[in-house]
């Protein structure tokens, strides 16, 4: 499964409404820590079949952004049910991303 890329206007069928866990990364393109964690986030989402993978880019989509009170970028969120089951800020490797799921 390919990333998807999260926007307001897709937020609640793909974040909020789905029947699995999503994991959302946090990111901008100015970001350094941000372009470390990308490639894992997609080989990740490459690999899981169990969750779902996102992306919301805070530049474009302040709202949300500001919603989750991201503050800090790579924030990971974790969505289950259509809540916050797990949140992590800052770089972080493959197994630690994968713990999150509970993969």
């Amino acid at each position: 499964m390919s990333v998807l890329e999260i926007t307001k206007d897709n937020f609640k069928s793909e974040v909020l409404g789905a029947d699995k866990p999503v994991l959302v990364d946090f990111w901008a393109p100015w970001c350094g820590p941000c372009r470390m964690v990308s490639p894992i986030v997609d080989e990740i989402a490459g690999e899981v079949t169990q969750a779902k993978i996102g992306k919301i880019n805070v530049d474009e989509q302040p709202e949300l952004a500001r919603e989750f009170k991201v503050m800090t970028i790579p924030t990971l969120a974790v969505f289950k049910d259509g809540k916050i089951v797990n949140q992590s800020v800052g770089a972080k490797p493959k197994e630690e991303i994968l713990q999150m799921l509970n993969v």
